[in-house]
């Protein structure tokens, strides 16, 4: 059984994929056109959902790197430029196919912090854009992240 700080990852990390999946599938496919965000350029929608997924896949990765005893992001990373690769890479995908990738890889970031240790949660590492936290603020910033982006996009939406 999971020790109750992981616990509490595990459940809001549940939470926030349930509603940002109950959001997104409403969506039209007009809506998915919609853009939320004009800088550095124009972010739609379907943008947004594919920055979803990418920053789930890395964070995941960062995350696991740092409870390994690792450093995490490096040095002088670059967000704008992985952005910006990760929003060419991911382009052609549609929302639904986006969609079922994002709750696939909640569920590897779910399956992943259940067998974390508490002890591990005190580890620090480098994060791509909060510098050196530990990884429980690593794994809880995978959570705000995407919240605070749906909040943007429920914004947009009106």
């Amino acid at each position: 059984m999971p020790a109750p700080r992981v616990e509490a990852l595990v459940a809001r990390l549940e939470k926030g994929g349930r509603k940002s999946h109950q959001i997104l599938s409403r969506l039209s496919p007009e809506e998915w056109d919609t853009i939320v965000y004009a800088e550095p350029y124009g972010w739609t929608m379907r943008d947004l959902l594919a920055h979803f997924v990418s920053a789930e896949e890395r964070l995941l990765a960062l995350a696991q790197n740092v409870a390994a005893g690792g450093p995490g992001a490096p040095e002088g990373f670059d967000i704008d430029a992985f952005n910006a690769e990760e929003h060419r890479r991911l382009a052609a995908q549609p929302p639904l196919n986006l969609l079922a990738a994002l709750g696939e890889a909640r569920q590897r970031t779910l399956d992943w912090v259940s067998t974390l240790h508490e002890a591990q949660l005190d580890r620090m590492g480098r994060h791509p854009a909060l510098g050196l936290i530990s990884l429980e603020a690593m794994i809880t910033a995978i959570y705000g992240h995407q919240l605070l982006h749906m909040r943007d996009l429920q914004a947009r939406l009106g």
